[in-house]
This record gives C-alpha cells, structure tokens and sequence, in this order.
C-alpha cells in the first residue's frame, strides 16, 4: 500500500480553494491540496467530539471509480505546527452522516485518516477551524482495489468532555461502557467520572460521579476491577504523584469512597491483579523514578501500601506492566517495560510468579531483557499454539525498533524478521493485541495510525486505519472489538466472521477471574486469552475474552482455568454471543491418575497435614453445602483449620495434577 500511495502524491498538486459550504463542495482527484485559509460559511457537522463546536469550515468532495480505501492527511513535514481538524460524510448535504474523521492522529496536532469506500458514492468532506485556520496541505489518495482487512466509523461520544481512559463494563450487565474522568472547577467539583453506560438496545445513558477528595486525574494510567468483590467494578486513578481507589457501592449507583495513598508515586502504567493468589484484587503500579509499588487487598475494604520486590531499579524507568502466564503454570507473571533514558540498567524485566508469593526476575534467562525505548509490549498467543508471545514494541528508535519473540517452551526467540515488524515505520507508547477482524488471529496495534494483522504464520500485513490505540472493547454489541481515544469513539465495520466473548466470574477467585485462563477450540484448532486489568501504557481495555473464530459456525468447547486452578468447561456453546461461565466447585468425587489426595490426623483439632500433592497447590474448604469457607495455598503441605467449627468438611486441592478433594472432619 505504501507504494500505491507514494504514486499517487506525485501524480498531482493543486492550489484549487475549498468552497464555503457542502452545495458548492470543491471535486477535487488524489494528491496534494492547499487550504490557504479556513473560513467557509457553513459550519460541519462535529463527526468526533459531541458539544465542541467551530465556526468555519472549507469543504470538498470525492467519488472513487471502484471500491477501495480513502486516506486523507494533513500530517505532512509543511504543515509542522498546524493543528487541523477533519470529519467526512456521506449522505446528501441535507442529511449528512458521519463515516470518519480525526483530530490529533498525526503527527503533533495534524490529522490522518482512511476509510473504506464505495464505488459511485460521493463521499464529502470539511476542515473546521477549531483550532486554527490557517493555511496548510493535506493529501488524498484513492487505493483503488484495497480494501482494509479491518476499518472503522467515527461517531461522537462523551459531550461532558474529559480524559477518556476505560472502556469497561462498570454495572456488571455483560456491556462495556465508556469511562472518562474530568475535572470541573467550573461546576464546583474537583475532580468527576462520567461513566457512559451502554444501553442493551443501543446507545449510551450518561451519569456524573464527583470525587471531591481526589487530588489527580489518571492522567498517566487507568485500571478497573472489583477490589472488594460486591459486584461492581472499583477504579484506580494514576498520575505524577499520587495513586487514588475509587469503590463502587453495593448497587452500583456511585463511588462513595475513595482513598489517596500518601505515598509519593510517579506512575506510569497500573493494574489490578490478584499478586498473592488469595482470592481478592489487589493492585500494582510502575514507579518512574523509584522500585515499583503494590497494594495487597486485606480482605477487609482496604489495600495496604507496599513498595519493592517487583522491579527494584533504584532510579526506576517502570513504564509498562502486563501480568501474564508465560510459562503455563497457572500463576500470572509480571513483565516490565522500560523507558531506558541514559540509565544502562533500564532493561525489560520478567518476574516469574514462584507460586509462593514470590517473584524471581528471569528476563535474561528467557530472551526478554531488552534495551531500549519501550514504554508498552503486546503480549497473547500470536501463533495459536497454547502460549503466550510478545511483540516488544519501540516507542522511538533510539535503541533499536520493534522485537517479534516468539515464545518456545518458556523460552522467548527473535522472530522479527522477515516478520512485518522489522521494517515498520510507526512508533507508539501504546502496544496491545485483539483479534479486530474475527478471524481467529490476534492482531497488533502500536503506532502509525496502524493495525498490523496476523497472517496466521507469525507475518503480519500493515492495515492503515488513520488513528492510534486507545481503549477497546465491543461498545454497540455486535461482536466486533471497537476502539475510543481523545474522545473519538471508532466503531469496527465488521464483516462476516463468526465471534464469541466469553465473562468468567470468580466464586474462589476474585470475582472478575483476572488470572484466568480461556482457551476454545474449534475444527479449525485452539485459541487462548488471558483475563487482564490494564494493557498497553494507558488505557482500561474491556475485561472479557474476546475470540473471532472466521467462517467456524461450531464450538467444541470453551474451558476457563481460574486463578483457585479450579477449571470449568462448557460444550458446544452457541456463537456470536456472550458466554458467562460463574466458576463452580464440583461436589462429586472426581476419578484421575493423579496420587491419591490424604488428610491427617481425622479428626483434627486444628492443623491438617495434606499428602500427593504437587509445589505450588492451593487449597479450598467447603461445607456440605458446598459453600467456601476458606481459601489458601498450601505451605510446606499443611492447613490451619482451627477457624472452622466442629463438623463435617470437604477440602479441595487444585495443582499441576488437577483438581482432587477429600472429605475431612474437625472436632
């Protein structure tokens, strides 16, 4: 495509002026076009930001001869500086409607875009002067033949303003909602949330939370996730210097409490994640200029501050956090990307979970320890074999470009190339990974205004979409994974490939199942997704397991492994819809190979000594109702059971052999 573009910027130049209204609209063909000032007397139809309005616009109009993709750009080296503003519309100029548009997706404050057109249609298009009218060069060209494997409609969003950061479900009704923060002196209120929830039938219904007490946005980074496990999703709010949790109440109507830790905390990158493996949320969050920090749920409404022991360079470089089971053992991992500056010891670090507790740093041992500019990596399953890959992405190239490392058996190979990675151009601080066009293959977005599609092969194929990463999650319910950034809200066209978004709940683990572990298979083979909080450097992703499964019309199975290692399975689910899998404790006694699983001495009066088991196990009583009572990993194979009343119990034990239980008693 690069190719097809750089042919047409040549082919021609005008100075032709645009034209003040839609009626008079200026048919222009590809290439190079001077607006020598933006003063026209209609005033366009805002495609981005609801409620921010211009005063002029310069108008233009095109019909491509053949299907194919759009792009219009006035992020171009002579117009270093400008700040330019672009929507497009089809429709007669009596009844324009939205199709795209972009504000800052360029360089600086320019503008960038593509779109897919159609043969015949007569697509117009205005530059506004909302932020300055001065002259400047913007370039079309028409890709003749090339459709985008993916693309995207603009449509306005969020008319109260603010930083957009999330794109979540917040009232626990199977919809992502859009989270955007503000502050509102104007209104009197510190600081505010505007959660835009979506409605089951379409579109959003819009309810304010003021946070009074809370001294920063998140203005570096945004995290969501039920920390105290009534439901609802709570919020963590990270800026230059402090970190503020933001709970939901018990019906999810408001955040009535929140707490600032006094803690001075430069943060970069935040998530919510269950470190210990005790069944309730905790915290984490890159420290840019000292050793990392976390907040480990007591169990009881509140988070207690700890800092170390989780990337400890003295003078920090923490950019990126993303917590992942590289090595298939059933506890989550730490990877850290660094910023490196001038500090040589700012390299990417992996902390493998010893399952414990604690974390040993192994980024060397593995082939992960990179230096260079990297504030974000996408980590999933990029070739469908059961682990997880990484793509570190550059956020400059001033220590190298990006890294493709495929992940052989826990240990991680440079496959970059000939992959598509080591000759693309664009940076970002942003590198994530989702299946955007449902073909079962997870593709790459990090800069450039660019999706990098998965092949199926470990290869990827640039396809241009004109704006950067923001947060993504399904915002309209049609199975196709949307995304929202600066308030521009990018809905996917779609096509015809079949879906599934599959919502564990944890009972045992914390209820969000973040940890978990979702793999389906199809005729066509496997695919794996890991719950998380948090990916990329900034933004709140949605916290279901989306698959695209192609032209499959069948599921042979879905099984989620929870963080508890409990594993629920369900066959032959339907298609393109969503799956809610709650975690369920099975009473009957299962039948494997595994070692016999003993309890002695029965009855106990208190300790409970636990044998065939494997390192690493962890441990779960139930009454005979099959109600948890108690839920732990088991340390040096004994259990303190003098908490429980005298009577008749079933202990369960989840490790490298499965999920066993065994009737005990206390007396």
């Amino acid at each position: 495509m690069r190719t097809t573009l750089t042919l047409l910027l040549v082919c021609c130049f005008s100075v032709a002026r645009g034209q003040n209204t839609c009626a008079t609209a200026l048919a222009i063909t590809p290439g190079l076009h001077v607006v020598d000032t933006v003063d026209g007397t209609q005033v366009p139809p805002n495609c981005l930001t609801a409620g921010v309005n211009t005063s002029h616009g310069e108008w233009y109009r095109y019909t491509p001869s053949a299907d194919g993709g759009l792009f219009i750009s006035s992020d171009l080296s002579v117009n270093s500086g400008d700040d330019t503003r672009l929507h497009i519309y089809t429709g007669g100029c009596g009844a324009l409607l939205c199709v795209g548009g972009d504000d800052d997706s360029g360089t600086g404050n320019l503008s960038r875009t593509i779109i897919n057109v159609s043969a015949g249609t007569t697509y117009h298009f205005a530059w506004d002067d909302y932020w300055n009218a001065n002259s400047f060069t913007f370039r079309l060209a028409d890709t003749t033949g090339f459709l985008s494997a993916v693309s995207f409609n603009t449509v306005q969003v969020n008319p109260l303003g603010g930083i957009v950061r999330g794109v979540v479900d917040m009232n626990n009704d199977g919809l992502d909602d859009i989270v955007a923060v503000q502050s509102n002196t104007s209104l009197g209120i510190t600081l505010s949330t505007t959660v835009h929830h979506q409605l089951p039938g379409g579109g959003f219904q819009a309810q304010t939370y003021a946070h009074d007490s809370i001294p920063n946005r998140p203005s570096w980074s945004f995290c969501a996730g039920d920390l105290d496990g009534n439901g609802y999703n709570d919020m963590l709010f990270a800026g230059g210097s402090a970190v503020s949790l933001v709970f939901a109440d018990d019906q999810g109507t408001g955040f009535p409490r929140d707490t600032t830790y006094a803690q001075y905390v430069f943060c970069q990158r935040s998530n919510m994640v269950d470190i210990n493996n005790d069944g309730a949320l905790d915290a984490f969050s890159c420290h840019d200029v000292d050793p990392n920090v976390y907040f480990l749920n007591e169990g009881d409404g509140t988070l207690s501050f700890h800092q170390g022991g989780l990337g400890d360079t003295p003078n920090g470089g923490n950019y990126g956090s993303i917590w992942t089971d590289y090595d298939n053992d059933g506890d989550v991992d730490l990877y850290l990307s660094k910023c490196r500056g001038n500090d040589p010891a700012s390299i990417n670090q992996m902390h493998r979970n010893n399952g414990d507790g604690t974390f040993t740093e192994v980024g060397a041992t593995i082939g992960l320890d990179q230096y260079q500019q990297n504030w974000s990596t996408a980590i999933g399953d990029l070739d469908n074999d059961g682990d997880m890959d990484a793509l570190v992405g550059a956020s400059s190239f001033y220590t190298g470009g990006h890294e493709l490392r495929r992940n052989d058996g826990g240990v991680f190979t440079d496959v970059t190339a000939g992959s598509g990675w080591a000759d693309f151009a664009g940076t970002s601080i942003q590198h994530v990974t989702h299946d955007f066009d449902n073909d079962g293959w997870l593709d790459i977005m990090g800069g450039g205004g660019t999706i990098l599609m998965n092949n199926g092969d470990m290869t990827f194929t640039s396809n241009p979409v004109g704006f950067e990463v923001g947060a993504v999650g399904d915002v309209n319910n049609d199975g196709f994974l949307d995304m929202l950034r600066d308030n521009a809200l990018r809905l996917n066209a779609g096509n015809d490939n079949h879906w599934i978004r599959v919502q564990p709940v944890g009972t045992v683990s914390n209820r969000n199942a973040i940890g978990a572990r979702v793999t389906i298979t199809t005729a066509a083979g496997s695919q794996v997704r890991e719950i998380r909080s948090g990916d990329g450097f900034t933004f709140m992703s949605t916290l279901a397991a989306h698959f695209g499964i192609g032209q499959e019309t069948a599921i042979e199975e879905v099984i989620v492994r929870f963080p508890s290692g409990i594993v629920n399975t369900v066959s032959n689910p339907p298609i393109d819809g969503t799956l809610t899998i709650v975690e369920e404790v099975s009473t009957a006694v299962s039948m494997n190979t595994a070692p016999a699983l003993r309890v002695h001495p029965v009855p106990t009066s208190g300790l409970l000594q636990v044998t065939g088991i494997r390192d690493r196990a962890t441990a779960t009583v139930h009454d005979m109702q099959g109600r948890v009572l108690h839920h732990a990993q088991v340390v040096d194979a004994v259990l303190d059971m003098s908490a429980l009343a005298p009577g008749s119990y079933l202990l369960q034990v989840a490790d490298a052999d499965g999920v066993r239980q065994v009737r005990f008693v206390r007396e």
